[in-house]
């Protein structure tokens, strides 16, 4: 039986060994990232935390939606194993039992129900060697010519106005604020790492990765535009990875749109789909209204 817990009534001691146990972990779903990314979450259990799903709650217009925080790429259902037929009864109860404006599930689960998905891309860790291989033609060629550039490891204190000043991809201001402190938070937990790249003296990109015990993830790639032509990207990629490959995975935290996708795939990463919810607030209150 599914039971809903209140984040006051969840009992975190076993909440993070089923986490840390599961054959889906990932640092999204530990308890400190989600106390620092979202409003508030509840959790759903099945048995004695042998599967949990964590939910993000936000307050919109008086009313509790499920929503995904930023920075947060995938959650859903934890266990020992892998278990279609458990993750189907969870979705059912979570639709059941929430207002969801978006949600979305880790790759690793699936459903018996049809549900959109999303794309990430992903490196598992091998030798860079045999990685190299599985690179595109062009991208090899564009990091060989990039090879004039310089390599260097930052801190945050370092770079804060560069990441300010060409950070993109959050219009609101409030957002932008989101971030930078999610990265004095990461920080503040040696779970950040800068990587940057370098043209004579000047700094041209920025690579923001989150690290835990055996993955690197993306957070963000931060360029400078006036030196889009020195293929710095590509560069600072290809040696993260070489210098990281071989003992974590690296996940490039995304992959949806076109021209990023191919940027990813070019790196020999392998497509990782992951399903998610979305709804509107209209719909979602049409339908309140209309029962």
């Amino acid at each position: 039986m599914i039971n809903k817990l209140k984040y006051n009534e969840i009992d975190f001691q076993k909440y993070s060994h089923c986490i840390e146990n599961s054959v889906q972990k990932n640092f999204h779903a530990k308890k400190e990232i989600l106390d620092e990314l979202c409003e508030n979450w509840e959790l759903l259990v099945f048995e004695d935390y042998r599967f949990v799903m964590p939910v993000p709650i936000r307050k919109k217009f008086g009313f509790r939606f499920v929503v995904m925080p930023l920075f947060c790429q995938q959650l859903g259902i934890f266990g020992p194993e892998e278990n279609p037929n458990m993750e189907q009864e969870f979705l059912d109860f979570f639709r059941s039992h929430y207002r969801i404006l978006t949600y979305s599930f880790n790759f690793q689960n699936s459903f018996q129900s049809k549900l959109k998905a999303k794309k990430n891309y992903w490196i598992e860790p091998k030798e860079y060697a045999l990685l190299r291989k599985h690179y595109f033609k062009g991208r090899k060629s564009t990091v060989k010519t990039a090879q004039y550039l310089d390599f260097k490891e930052y801190s945050l204190k370092e770079n804060l106005r560069f990441i300010k000043n060409n950070f993109k991809g959050l219009d609101k201001k409030n957002d932008q604020e989101k971030f930078l402190r999610f990265l004095h938070f990461l920080d503040e937990r040696k779970m950040l790492r800068i990587f940057g790249s370098c043209k004579d003296q000047d700094l041209t990109n920025l690579a923001i990765l989150i690290e835990d015990k055996d993955d690197l993830s993306l957070l963000g790639l931060i360029n400078d535009e006036q030196f889009r032509n020195d293929n710095g990207a590509s560069f600072l990629i290809d040696r993260i990875l070489k210098e990281h490959i071989s003992e974590k995975s690296f996940s490039f935290m995304g992959g949806s749109i076109r021209g990023i996708e191919v940027f990813f795939k070019s790196f020999g990463s392998e497509l990782q789909e992951y399903a998610i919810i979305e709804n509107s607030v209209k719909d979602l209150m049409a339908d309140f209204f209309k029962k």
